[in-house]
């Protein structure tokens, strides 16, 4: 895997946002915040790593709408998931919580079977307790919407989506079902849909087709009034597949992986098992075309209505590139200059693409380097709304830094991590340091220090160098981490 320099990376950046469009004017950049509380769409890629999208550096294939996106906006370079998967990720976000204190921290099903998928949909809940940041919108007044995949408690159980702040829902539950792009069915708030077009192996019903249509429905029916609008796609998520007509766009123009065999008959077939795909590579760049294609089309949607300019679009993934399903970040060097890939707690797994684009409030052709995680959105969009900050967050508003007031803004002493699968890991970002923990299941306690100032790839580790910052690294590990009776790790919570 190749990397390249940080000073180069961000000259790229730069490079790619001018070509996009020429630089916003003054006028622009200081126009006043109107009085309503802005829209807010935010799309949430799944398992998109930080160098797919071409703005961020991707050659293999271009994504012109989210490039726009970031050319009308401000394009983030130090942005993190919650974590390096998809639930505590995702429940990091909804709660305002980092990974040490969320309720959430590993992609742990209510049950499952031999096949691998879930005889019981949906993952771990969310509690009732759980004050949610759409809950918090909600009462704020806005009409809150979720189109996609859940994967934060599945049908009657008190983490599905209504239950959390959702006026409506419409798609995946579970996340485990969500790897299957022609599912049998989706879900319409509490109501199981049927999706015969897929009946028998057939391809009829592509699901992120679907749910974005019901989403571009949420937008025009609530254009009158204030809107969180929620888009958790799963894409490029393994399966790697998509429609004919966009693998064609690929076949033949880039140099094939190897052919996955998946799962493609029995009952493990679209049950959360990953089907056959003999051209990987084609199918991953197509997926990845539907998302860019999906965002373009949210875009002309709010600007055709004439809310663009009162309307904050974000869009991020949740954690880094996969290599399921014949998925392959090598070819596509899709964690760009960063080591890991998702299941890391090094760069490659948690640091994501960040873009956000609010007319007139948020400067054009603009990049920014502020340190910045999932939990600090619960606390950002409630002071968008006008309502107090969340209580027993972890997160700081973001508002002065989009605002281009970063005078005002406040900065996390330190940013933190735990991820629960395989032997159990930490990670921690003071500054320009990075310490990362692994094998804690094992006993280990060593820390691996990293200077991402000279070494954004975290390819030599100084620990030996520098003790007392070792020292200090480890005494916020150990901090951080809370004990959960449910999800524990190791030595930490003995």
């Amino acid at each position: 895997m190749k990397f390249i320099n940080s000073l180069l990376f961000t000259s790229l950046i730069f490079a790619g946002l001018l070509a996009c469009q020429s630089k916003s004017t003054s006028q622009e950049r200081q126009t006043p915040p109107s009085e309503p509380p802005p829209n807010i769409i935010f799309i949430l890629a799944d398992d998109l790593g930080y160098g797919d999208i071409s703005c961020y550096g991707q050659q293999k294939f271009k994504t012109p709408h989210i490039d726009r996106l970031a050319a009308q906006g401000m394009l983030f370079t130090d942005h993190y998931a919650g974590t390096a998967v998809c639930s505590p990720s995702r429940a990091t976000l909804m709660t305002g919580q980092h990974t040490g204190h969320v309720a959430i921290r590993d992609n742990r099903s209510l049950d499952s079977s031999p096949y691998g998928f879930r005889e019981r949909e949906g993952q771990f809940p969310l509690a009732d307790s759980i004050q949610t940041m759409p809950e918090m919108l909600q009462k704020a007044g806005y009409a809150t919407g979720a189109f996609g995949k859940w994967g934060l408690g599945g049908p009657d159980t008190e983490g599905e989506p209504n239950n959390q702040g959702f006026d409506e829902f419409y798609g995946y539950v579970c996340q485990s079902l969500a790897h299957n792009y022609y599912p049998d069915h989706l879900w319409d708030n509490q109501e199981k849909i049927m999706l015969h077009e897929n009946d028998n192996g057939k391809f009829g019903a592509y699901s992120p087709e679907l749910m974005h249509q019901e989403a571009l429905k949420f937008i025009e029916a609530n254009q009158k009034e204030p809107f969180f609008l929620f888009l958790p796609t799963p894409l490029p998520h393994a399966e790697l597949l998509a429609p004919a007509e966009e693998m064609a766009v690929f076949e033949g123009k880039l140099a094939e992986g190897e052919p996955y065999k998946g799962t493609d008959e029995g009952p493990g077939f679209r049950k959360g098992r990953l089907g056959s795909q003999e051209k990987p590579h084609a199918a991953f760049a197509a997926m990845v075309k539907v998302l860019d294609d999906q965002v373009g089309e949210i875009m002309k949607t709010v600007d055709s209505l004439g809310i663009g300019n009162n309307t904050l679009i974000i869009f991020t993934s949740d954690n880094g590139p996969h290599i399921e399903g014949g998925g392959d970040p090598e070819f596509f060097d899709s964690n760009g200059p960063l080591k890991g890939i998702k299941r890391d707690l090094y760069e490659g797994g948690i640091r994501v693409p960040l873009i956000m684009r609010w007319p007139g409030r948020i400067q054009a052709n603009s990049t920014n380097d502020h340190p910045s995680a999932f939990w600090d959105f619960k606390a950002t969009f409630t002071a968008l709304a006008g309502i107090e900050a969340p209580e027993n967050g972890d997160g700081i508003s973001m508002l002065p830094t989009m605002l281009g007031k970063e005078e005002q803004q406040l900065k996390h002493p330190h940013l933190y991590w735990e991820y629960h699968g395989e032997t159990g890991k930490q990670a921690v970002r003071m500054g320009k340091w990075k310490g990362v923990r692994k094998d804690i299941r094992k006993g280990n306690e060593t820390i691996e220090l990293y200077d991402l100032s000279k070494d954004l790839g975290e390819t030599t580790d100084v620990a030996d160098q520098h003790p007392k910052i070792v020292q200090k690294l480890d005494s916020i590990l150990r901090a951080e981490h809370t004990t959960n009776p449910t999800f524990k790790l190791g030595y930490l919570d003995e």
